[in-house]
């Protein structure tokens, strides 16, 4: 099958995609095997530590959360962790910022994703929908209309037309589900997978969002990871010029090499990261567990300790429904762990909420590796 595409021209649709799979030279050079090869370890290792925490809630609320803020902050969509975590505690939303809110979505769309893998154990064009739907709060769908550009930030100037006709955003995005749920399993066809995905540019907002949500799903699908705890936003972040540069030049000159190579470097390096960060949320649990035992032996339960984990922000009603206590006995729970030093209280509009501020230097720290 022929794989030519007619010369890139920035304010052209870029209808001319040739059709999933792409030649085995694209992800099966030498280069890109060996890089391969040591990204797998990684990700090998991070699926092995994972299991050093019974209780994987703390590990998929902290980590999603994260990559929600690190995804969303891509798109100029800026919170911090501190707001994310008091919107979650909080009763009312009133008082949440749009940017909370919507990052808030982001984390809301990590879920409806992973379920669907598990439920349905592939993803398809509907689910795609679904999943975006939920990161921008609308149900736009599919762009419908012409004159979707992507233009330089700086100069204003075009650098890339998606395709326009909604057959061919159809046809070219049931061609990625199919290749997405099909035989391929390596890294590299994950990076052939996000990069298709973006140039596709299915919907009017949320493209860059969904595509890396999709990035943590493959790895679970393929079974790469058994929770999704590996996200590249933070990565991405960091080497953002390189990350859109190697995406332009796959479209202009068809030259994989080096974007797959970042993105094999991006599963690399985040694994590393992911993998410390878990041992020190483990080596605190353990920590903290010592001192309540030894502190205050009357109310220690290990679900009381890893409570806080799962919400670094608590209040009464968390430890209410984890524990089955009477708010009167949560309240004394949390006033005597802060009397420990363990959690900080904060007060967010007339609830009051509870930091557990050692776990949250370990979140709030950047990128270690």
């Amino acid at each position: 099958m022929s794989t030519h595409v007619p010369p890139f021209q920035p304010s052209v649709p870029y209808d001319a995609l040739p059709p999933l799979p792409p030649p085995a030279r694209v992800t099966e050079s030498i280069p890109v095997l060996r890089r391969e090869a040591d990204a797998r370890q990684a990700l090998a290792e991070l699926k092995g530590v994972a299991n050093i925490i019974a209780n994987q809630a703390i590990l998929i609320n902290a980590i999603a959360l994260r990559e929600a803020k690190d995804s969303s902050a891509i798109e100029n969509i800026v919170t911090t962790q501190d707001r994310l975590y008091r919107a979650l505690a909080a009763s009312s939303s009133a008082a949440v910022d749009a940017s909370t809110k919507e990052v808030m979505q982001y984390r809301s769309a990590l879920r409806i994703g992973e379920a669907f893998v598990r439920d349905h154990g592939f993803l398809s064009v509907n689910h795609i929908i679904k999943i975006q739907t939920e990161i921008i709060g609308n149900d736009a769908g599919l762009r419908a209309t012409p004159g979707t550009a992507l233009a330089d930030d700086r100069t204003g100037e075009v650098v890339y037309t998606p395709p326009q006709d909604p057959d061919v955003i159809r046809r070219l995005l049931s061609n990625f589900a199919d290749f997405y749920n099909g035989e391929a399993s390596s890294l590299a066809d994950m990076a052939v997978l996000h990069y298709r995905f973006e140039t596709i540019h299915p919907f009017l907002d949320g493209n860059g969002r969904t595509g890396r949500i999709l990035n943590v799903l493959y790895l679970l699908l393929k079974g790469y990871l058994d929770i999704p705890i590996l996200y590249l936003s933070s990565y991405i972040i960091e080497h953002k010029d390189e990350y859109y540069r190697f995406l332009r030049v796959v479209t202009a000159g068809g030259e994989w090499e080096q974007w797959i190579l970042f993105m094999l470097d991006a599963i690399q390096v985040a694994s590393m990261d992911t993998i410390e960060r878990v041992r020190e949320i483990r080596e605190e649990l353990d920590r903290t567990v010592d001192e309540v035992r030894a502190a205050l032996p009357r109310i220690y339960t290990k679900e009381l300790v890893e409570t806080l984990f799962v919400h670094p922000y608590s209040k009464i009603e968390f430890l209410v429904n984890a524990l089955g206590v009477e708010r009167k006995a949560a309240s004394r729970y949390l006033q005597s762990l802060e009397e420990l030093g363990l959690l900080e209280n904060q007060k967010v509009g007339r609830e009051k909420i509870y930091i557990n501020v050692r776990l949250m230097k370990i979140l709030s720290r950047e990128t270690v590796a």
